[in-house]
């Protein structure tokens, strides 16, 4: 364990965040550089030698956390860094963007602010990556067959670099032009940095792991052809139908789904416009949605230059404190101040769109909206609570609602799907069609990042069974499992 006093000794210090009227003016991470470092091995010390760490149920990776923030604390960042590579690929994408559902579940969390479990993480692999901690690990030997993943996004990305490390010749295609899913297009900028992505993929490159980029399987490539050229196939191609709100007025220009909007806002820092073809620039932005990617819409808002932004929420506002139904260490629904919400803009609880008003040249410029309640586990409108707030564009953040069954995906390959539209598996994550798997939101639905890379590595040691009879990959969760994160 770290400091047996540590936790009483060192109240709870997180990452400095810059300036607001700095920040909005450049697309850079949000914390200043470098101000975790002085600090971490002291928030370290704070965990306790608990007994039961439930930190490790918390957390679907198992990552190891007392024994890291151990490491922490006595500054020795090579063993660190070897106990969180030991349960997590990516731990620069976690420590980064999960929303730290083990810091949920820590024991100092019952009476204190819990144990800075995400700041320790993404000080231990940045300070890993500085002093070049971080090489890449061929395998010994090759197996001799041959596995293609569909899907570059953190899932997609755990299950390739399991398989290669076992000896497995393994590529990657991706439809979009840039390896990384929603890693590269849908988190924007500020939140992570698109280097921490690509040197993750020279690392897997100099491994063996072989990317093949601006190939949608289904439509430019049949899932029929790839099943016959590959030994296996593990789709990891996400939950990529966005959730449509059916109201008047959706037609009208300037209403578009989040994942129309950020890729474009990001596809600027990679170089490729010079100002994106969607942009919040001198508007009136509204997003529909109250969840991480609505607050990704705000924060990209901001930096465009929009004259104000509203974000919409048909629940009503979470509480600051746990709610007597969500005790520890489940994972509870609190009211979060994301660093995009620090920068301004209004938040409206309990709200749902009735329809949209446009101009005569058929652009978005109202949308009206009415306050509802749940009464009796029925959402009501409340009359008399109708209202209009300018809208010249508007962002759809509502969530997905599954696999993508146009391209051609599921039915070329024969797969059953789930009550929930999901891809159906088995407890070695493989489909009704033999050799076929299926890893992160594909199969789980939408879900946390965390989620997608330990579905990822599970789905790799199914794979590597059913190729060699055996397998030493670890396999940290099971299709059916829950951890007290969800």
């Amino acid at each position: 364990m770290a400091d047996p006093k540590g936790f009483l000794n060192h109240g709870r210090e997180v990452a400095k965040s810059r300036p607001v009227e700095e920040r909005v003016k450049d697309w850079n991470e949000v914390y200043v550089p470098g101000s975790l470092l002085p600090i971490i091995s002291k928030q370290a010390s704070r965990c306790m030698d608990c007994g039961i760490p439930f930190c490790h149920n918390g957390c679907p990776l198992g990552n190891l956390i007392p024994e890291w923030n151990d490491y922490a604390y006595r500054e020795d960042w090579h063993a660190a860094s070897d106990r969180l590579h030991a349960t997590n690929n990516f731990p620069e994408f976690t420590g980064r963007l999960c929303p730290a559902p083990c810091e949920s579940a820590c024991v100092l969390g019952i009476n204190q602010p819990a144990v800075t479990i995400k700041n320790v993480e993404v000080s231990i692999i940045d300070k890993a990556w500085d002093s070049g901690d971080v090489a890449p690990q061929a395998p010994e030997r090759l197996s001799g067959k041959t596995v293609a993943v569909i899907g570059s996004g953190p899932a997609g990305l755990a299950a390739a670099q399991q398989l290669t490390r076992a000896g497995h010749t393994v590529a990657v295609y991706e439809r979009a032009d840039r390896i990384g899913g929603l890693l590269r297009y849908g988190i924007p900028e500020f939140k992570m940095e698109k280097r921490h992505i690509n040197r993750r993929i020279e690392q897997m490159r100099a491994e063996g792991t072989r990317f093949r980029t601006g190939i949608e399987i289904g439509r430019d490539m049949k899932a029929t052809d790839l099943r016959k050229r590959y030994d296996a196939v593990v789709i990891a191609a996400g939950s990529t139908v966005s959730r449509d709100l059916p109201v008047p007025g959706r037609e009208l220009n300037g209403i578009h789904f989040a994942m129309e909007y950020l890729p474009l806002a990001n596809k600027v820092q990679e170089g490729d416009y010079v100002s994106p073809p969607i942009t919040a620039e001198g508007k009136h932005v509204v997003v529909i949605g109250g969840g991480d990617t609505g607050a990704d819409c705000v924060g990209t808002a901001h930096r465009q230059g929009a004259a104000s932004v509203t974000q919409l929420e048909i629940m009503p506002r979470p509480g600051e404190e746990r709610d007597p139904g969500q005790p520890w260490p489940t994972f509870p629904m609190l009211y979060k101040v994301t660093s995009a919400h620090e920068e301004g803009g209004e938040r409206v609880y309990s709200v749902s769109t009735t329809h949209f008003e446009g101009d005569e040249d058929g652009n978005v410029q109202w949308l009206h909206l009415v306050e509802v309640e749940f009464v009796d586990g029925k959402l009501n409108q409340k009359p008399g609570t109708e209202r209009k707030i300018p809208a010249q564009l508007v962002t759809l953040a509502m969530g997905f609602t599954g696999i993508d069954q146009e391209n051609g995906l599921v039915s070329q390959f024969g797969l059953d799907l789930d009550a929930r539209g999901n891809v159906a598996r088995d407890g070695e994550f493989q489909t009704n069609v033999p050799g076929v798997f299926v890893a992160g939101d594909a199969g789980r639905g939408q879900s946390l990042i965390v989620w997608a890379i330990a579905e990822g590595r599970s789905a790799a040691r199914g794979v590597d069974r059913f190729l060699t009879g055996a397998s030493d990959l670890p396999a940290p969760i099971r299709p059916t499992d829950r951890a007290l994160a969800v």
